[in-house]
């Protein structure tokens, strides 16, 4: 590759992007379970190792740490049923708040434009039928997206199970793709991005359980109603970086709109959200999940974006964890250092325009940039 000109190489690159691309977004089906598999199954090693400690054969110990697993998310899950069933009973009353609050809104559009309570009516029924063809269109698609759900359930403890029996005959494939004066980089490479995945899935963990009983118990405090399905469904969306804290806050106004008839409750929600993701940002999070491998906004924005994209919801909360690990392997690989650079948040406080020292790939100016943007090494433990 050193014999190629520079153009050359970076459009062979690009085309690589370019297919890669390609096969990532046909095989969306295969991939999205099996990177999901992968997570969980780093996420559950300490565990798995716990009960081999104890000498437990090894399928036994993988099978109760699924199991473990299970009972968790089972727990989860009924938790936040339990959470809609009190609001599905509440139902006449939402429906008679909506109401009120629509009156109220009628009216003062009427007060303040020219339109009347006969061309709002017009308006929304019109409105309405359009929202009716597109619910039946949602639905229908719906309807797939349950299956699909059902057999992404139905295969990830079955690949979880798998990668973590296989594991070592894995690791002696990757080995093997490498020559064996570079398996000491690759090792370490393994290792850090071992550390990296497990703390940032652990601190998300975390996250969701302090955000659900912080921001749930503020609200329940201050005699917000549903305030614990707030903070669950808040919880959860935060963990998509930027855009769920937006969607979180919107859910959370309309359904504190739905359910009370006084406009003060949504002011309350929303101070509340704030303080809680002020502490969440600035305090919680920076202490729990350090500061490993940081990337920029910018490519963190795009990254979710492109997951959305390619595999929805699922690939949002994946596209975090996925360009961490490809920051790490970028990071020591020569010819991909450049977008080690692109991903990461290692910034520089002079321009390289203006300093040349900082155009240069050396380690030693990547370790100096990590200190400056106290971004930690990734160590065990």
């Amino acid at each position: 590759m050193n014999g190629i000109p520079l153009t050359v190489r970076r459009s062979i690159e690009i085309m690589g992007l370019f297919f890669l691309g390609w096969f990532v977004v046909l095989a969306k089906g295969l991939l999205t379970p099996l990177l999901l598999a992968f997570f969980i199954s780093i996420m559950l090693m300490p565990l798995y190792r716990i009960f081999i400690k104890y000498k437990l054969p090894d399928a036994l110990a993988i099978f109760i740490s699924i199991l473990a697993m299970a009972i968790v998310f089972g727990l989860i899950i009924w938790f936040f049923s339990s959470q809609i069933g009190n609001l599905i009973s509440d139902f006449p009353v939402i429906q008679k708040n909506v109401t009120n609050h629509l009156n109220a809104l009628s009216g003062w559009i009427g007060e303040h434009s020219p339109f009347s309570t006969t061309e709002q009516l017009n308006f929304i029924k019109e409105q309405s039928n359009r929202l009716l063809g597109f619910t039946g269109t949602l639905l229908t698609g719906a309807a797939g997206s349950v299956t699909s759900l059902v057999v992404l359930l139905g295969l990830l403890p079955i690949y979880i199970f798998l990668i973590m029996f296989y594991k070592n005959l894995l690791l002696r494939f990757i080995f093997f793709w490498f020559p064996q004066e570079q398996h000491g980089k690759v090792e370490e490479t393994l290792r850090e991005m071992q550390v990296i995945i497990k703390s940032y899935l652990f601190g998300l963990l975390i996250q969701v359980s302090y955000m659900t009983v912080l921001l749930g118990g503020l609200l329940l405090i201050i005699g917000i109603k549903h305030a614990l399905l707030i903070g669950l469904i808040f919880a959860f969306l935060n963990l998509i970086p930027y855009v769920g804290a937006l969607l979180g806050n919107i859910i959370g106004v309309l359904l504190t709109l739905a359910s009370s008839s006084e406009l003060w409750p949504v002011f309350a929600v929303l101070g509340t959200i704030t303080f809680v993701q002020f502490l969440d940002n600035n305090i919680l999070m920076p202490r729990i999940v350090g500061s490993k491998v940081r990337l920029n906004a910018l490519a963190t924005i795009v990254g979710v974006i492109v997951g959305g994209e390619i595999a929805g919801v699922a690939g949002m909360f994946l596209s975090l964890p996925i360009m961490a690990v490809l920051k790490v392997v970028f990071d020591r690989t020569e010819q991909f250092k450049q977008w080690g650079v692109l991903f990461g948040d290692e910034r520089p406080k002079r321009s390289p325009m203006e300093v040349p020292l900082f155009r240069k790939k050396s380690e030693r100016i990547r370790r100096r940039l990590e200190r400056e943007n106290k971004v930690e090494p990734p160590q065990e433990g």
